[in-house]
Parts: structure tokens; sequence; C-alpha cells
């Protein structure tokens, strides 16, 4: 496990297009499947991270709490599958069914899509408005395994209901904090701050 804090894409960036596999239905899921909603939330996370199950209650709650809200919510694991088999597809789906996500967790096999949103660590969240622009990226709460912090989602919840009512997104902005994306073999990740 490497310690890896996300890059902080600047605010403002448009939110990349994706078109994956869905683990649990088997379908595609695309970034216009959200076009309806007002918010789109795309997470990065994996199975096997401890980062990851110290919140991964936190994000099923998310998941109930928003399905109502015009809030559209996206998984994405990117992990190398072949060095990483707790994050292959199946295992994701015993994940998503066991924590009874309401958000389709995806798998992005070939890399690229962590690649467009310079995603570097489980988890990663970013948080769009209607336009697709960036409004926040960073951390959940400030929980972490062993801290004793509660793991409550405070500032990704302020975000996402600052940006609901059209009100300014409450910073500072803290980048997430957990274990790096594992790449491929000659997948060239991107720069670090």
């Amino acid at each position: 496990m490497v310690l890896t804090e996300s890059i902080m894409l600047p605010l403002g960036s448009t939110a990349p297009d994706f078109d994956l596999f869905e683990v649990v239905t088997g379908q595609r899921c695309r970034r216009s499947d959200f076009d309806d909603q007002q918010l789109l939330l795309v997470l990065f996370i994996c199975r096997h991270c401890p980062f990851v199950k110290h919140i991964q209650t936190q994000l099923a709650d998310l998941g109930r709490d928003y399905q109502t809200r015009s809030v559209g919510i996206c998984a994405i694991s990117a992990n190398d599958a072949d060095h990483y088999p707790e994050d292959a597809p199946s295992k994701l789906r015993e994940m998503a069914e066991q924590l009874d996500f309401r958000f389709p967790l995806c798998y992005d096999e070939t890399q690229a899509v962590a690649l467009a949103y310079r995603a570097v660590c489980t988890p990663d969240f970013f948080l769009f408005d209607h336009d697709r622009r960036l409004v926040y990226r960073g951390q959940l709460d400030d929980s972490r395994p062993g801290n004793h912090q509660p793991v409550n989602g405070k500032d990704l919840r302020a975000a996402i209901e600052a940006a609901l009512a059209h009100q300014p997104i409450p910073s500072p902005q803290k980048p997430s904090i957990g274990c790096n994306i594992k790449w491929k073999p000659g997948v060239n990740p991107p720069a670090l701050r």
C-alpha cells in the first residue's frame, strides 16, 4: 500500500465521458446515463483498500440518501485485477451486493477513465454540477483507519447540499487520502502534485 493524496483536479474541469461495464447488471454505464440529474458524483473505489473498507458503509448510505435527490452517483474501480484479484469484476459485484449499493459500480479495465479523471487513489471523489463542471474534489470526511474520527461524510455531503442549493461549496477542500490506484504495467499514471 502506498499512501496517496488526490491530485485535486482544477475546479471547473469538465467531467470526462465514460462507457464502462457495470459489475452487477452486466450492462454498459455511460456518463450520459446521468444527464437528467442535477449533479454527478464519480467515486473511484476498490474492494481491497483499507481506506475504502473503512468508509464503505457511508458510501452505501450516500447512495440511499441521495437516490431521489437528483444526484447521479457512479463508482468506478480501475485497479489491475490481474495483480489484485480482490478487485476483479466478480468480487466487485459481491461488494456492491453485500453493501446494497444504490448506484452503479463499474470496472475500468483499460484504466483510461481513471487516467481521464486524473484519479490516483482509492477513494477519490469528483462532484460535478449540471453543466458537468467540477465543483468539489476531495475527502469524504476527516476519518481515516485508526484515527477515531467519525465516518459521517461531512465534507462530501456539505458539498453536495451546497451544489443542490446552488450555493458556494464550503472551503477549503481537503484532498482525499487512500491507497494508490494499482496501475497496470506500462500505464503512465497521472503526475502527483
